[in-house]
């Protein structure tokens, strides 16, 4: 095994993982969904209806509820985040790095925007091709 599978696999023991549905429960609930892809990504594929868009190289400052760069909508450490990559890699150790600002119901999406798509969730489309 590689040493990122290995960090994936400690990374996820450390989570309560959501399936597609399950996240779409956490939106209506009040909880925030964040799509962390890259430009060229939710360009070409779309974005999930009210989900926050922070790509990950601000996540930390953006949901630190603490912090003085934070989105309105990271209103508390107990506030339920689901964080959304393409294909649910880097959303695992991004929600992890949340748990270490004191997110601690910080998690991710299964599968990542891809699983939201196929599971027939709603989709904002893209705004065409994009090269990736």
């Amino acid at each position: 095994m590689s040493a990122i599978d290995t960090l994936l696999e400690q990374t996820r023991a450390q989570l309560d993982r959501l399936e597609p549905a399950q996240a779409a429960a956490v939106q209506r609930a009040g909880g925030l969904l964040v799509d962390i892809r890259y430009a060229a990504l939710r360009d070409r594929d779309g974005t999930i209806p009210g989900a926050l868009i922070v790509e990950r190289n601000e996540l930390e400052w953006r949901l630190d509820p603490t912090g003085a760069h934070r989105a309105p909508e990271a209103t508390g450490h107990d506030l339920h985040t689901v964080i959304i990559c393409n294909e649910g890699y880097a959303s695992s150790l991004a929600a992890v790095s949340l748990h270490q600002l004191g997110l601690h119901r910080a998690t991710d999406l299964t599968g990542g925007f891809q699983a939201w798509r196929a599971a027939g969730l709603p989709v904002i489309p893209g705004t065409g091709p994009a090269s990736v």
